[in-house]
């Protein structure tokens, strides 16, 4: 073999040699990537949906946690299957449910359980003693504006203790997803003499994504046709999914009758997000918080203040409220629709 031959042979082996590392790194890198997406899911499954679809760690009772990833996730993969009821074989495998009590023993101030993801140190009693932010007219005009940007998001039909593989959380029957709590929400308010509008709108289907882009376009539409308005509430339901596929329901006993848990959100402003009348809702959420516990105890989880907006800057008195998660029954749900009305008549009238 001459020079030339052997130069090349080298070469050869040289340039395979080459590949050959470059793929073992390849695959090292893709298998990491792999091995995070695989943690990610699996805590996940343990994780809180925020209302954008990202998920929130479950919080202790008295600590806050990190913030909530702006990320779609789950609900993002819901999006793609047909909204439908579930139809039910009882064959099928099935998965328990669990109840949980999320409310806090330990209170932040006077009935107030609180979450503060922010970097702001609330002083509550300050807060509250500036009473309500906005005005509430003695009149049957609208003052609230109930909507649901995932008004698709539904519940157990029963409380059996247990779901089947093919439930399926949403549907666009309004009288089985959260319009219904918001349904009991309204007609608890107009009892006590305050007006209401509920939109129907189903932001959420056909297509979930874009949902609150279209809920604050309906929001700010009511707000121009009823200047009169003084609240706006956005009502989800949560999910929660450990990793054994048992589903939570935090649940509360009034009257002898079991009813869903909420959890009331409010945003801060920060570097990402243009939330002028923020500290004004935060006052608003605190006052509903203390009244909701003082009237219906065990009937909140804590108060959840963070660096997120979800159409809560439409005005001064909008927040965010997750009714139950996809455990309860739609009956637990509503009937805490019922008493969140009631508490909201308290807080309007009263302070």
């Amino acid at each position: 073999m001459n020079f030339t031959d052997k130069l090349k042979k080298g070469m050869c082996i040289m340039m395979s040699l080459c590949i050959a590392v470059l793929a073992v790194f390849c695959v090292s890198k893709r298998a990491q990537q792999v091995l995070n997406i695989s943690t990610d899911t699996a805590l996940a499954s343990v994780f809180f949906t925020m209302p954008d679809g990202s998920f929130d760690r479950p919080k202790s009772k008295e600590k806050s946690v990190t913030k909530p990833k702006k990320s779609d996730s789950v609900k993002n993969e819901q999006s793609q299957k047909i909204v439908s009821d579930t139809v039910i074989d009882s064959n099928e495998a099935t998965y328990p449910v669990r109840e949980i009590d999320l409310s806090s023993s330990t209170k932040f101030y006077d009935n107030i359980s609180l979450n503060n993801k922010t970097s702001y140190t609330v002083d509550p009693e300050t807060l509250l003693k500036d009473g309500l932010p906005f005005e509430i007219s003695d009149t049957r005009e609208a003052q609230v504006l109930i909507v649901h940007t995932h008004t698709c998001e539904s519940y157990l039909p029963f409380d059996s203790g247990f779901y089947y593989e093919s439930f399926y959380p949403r549907t666009t029957d309004n009288e089985k997803n959260v319009f219904a709590v918001g349904e009991a929400i309204s007609k608890s308010l107009k009892a006590k003499g305050i007006g209401v509008v509920h939109a129907k709108t189903q932001h959420d289907h056909p297509s979930y994504d874009g949902a609150y882009d279209r809920s604050f376009e309906t929001i700010q539409n009511y707000l121009s046709k009823y200047p009169s308005i003084k609240v706006v509430l956005d009502i989800h339901r949560d999910s929660m999914t450990q990793d054994d596929m048992t589903r939570l329901k935090p649940t509360f006993t009034y009257n002898g009758e079991k009813a869903a848990q909420i959890m009331i959100m409010t945003g801060h402003d920060s570097s990402y997000t243009h939330f002028p009348t923020w500290e004004d809702n935060l006052k608003f959420a605190l006052l509903l918080q203390n009244t909701c516990e003082t009237m219906y105890t065990g009937m909140t989880r804590p108060l959840n203040f963070g660096d997120f907006t979800y159409n809560m800057n439409a005005n001064s008195g909008s927040l965010l409220i997750e009714v139950g998660t996809d455990a309860n029954t739609l009956s637990e749900a509503v009937l805490s629709g019922e008493l969140l009305g009631n508490a909201l008549s308290e807080v309007l009238q009263n302070f």
